[in-house]
């Protein structure tokens, strides 16, 4: 963790290593870094949600490329990869839920193709099928947006998590 004060002060390449494992689109990481100093962790919460509104297409699916399939353990050393597991960590993968979310999985990306995103910091394995079903039923446009606005809920919870008051 860094303090606000020791991301206010880090050189831009400093901050781009400590921002790109919160979302990894080149847009965000400048709009947050070029918005230094901030005053408050929740200005730059603010900050960092204004910064994704909204992804471009092109922005989610290259995020998108790395990301683990949900319930899938993310492999590497990456902050990144240490933070999707993190995240995850609370789901239970028995059997069952296993099947169900490859299930799930493998239809997501077959309806869309790409992985299924979902922000799944403080959420139930049951909560995170239930919203894969529902989300199995939306057209190519609502997902986008269901899609672009998940992104930002992890980058901004990553970014809180990683800069505190």
């Amino acid at each position: 963790m860094t303090s606000l004060e020791e991301f206010n002060a880090l050189s831009t390449a400093e901050a781009d290593r400590l921002l790109r494992p919160c979302v990894d689109i080149d847009r965000w990481v400048r709009d947050v870094d070029e918005g230094r100093p901030y005053d408050s962790v929740e200005s730059l919460a603010a900050a960092a949600e204004s910064a994704a509104e909204p992804f471009t297409s092109d922005e989610v699916e290259a995020a998108l490329r790395h990301h683990p399939r949900i319930g899938e353990r993310a492999s590497g050393t990456s902050r990144e990869a240490s933070l999707s597991r993190a995240e995850q960590g609370g789901l239970d993968v028995g059997d069952d839920t296993r099947r169900r979310l490859e299930e799930g999985n493998r239809a997501y990306e077959e309806r869309f193709g790409r992985v299924f995103l979902i922000r799944a910091a403080g959420r139930t394995s049951e909560e995170i099928l239930a919203a894969l079903q529902e989300r199995l039923g939306h057209d190519p446009e609502s997902e986008d947006r269901v899609v672009g606005e998940q992104l930002r809920e992890i980058a901004v919870l990553r970014l809180r998590q990683a800069v505190t008051a």
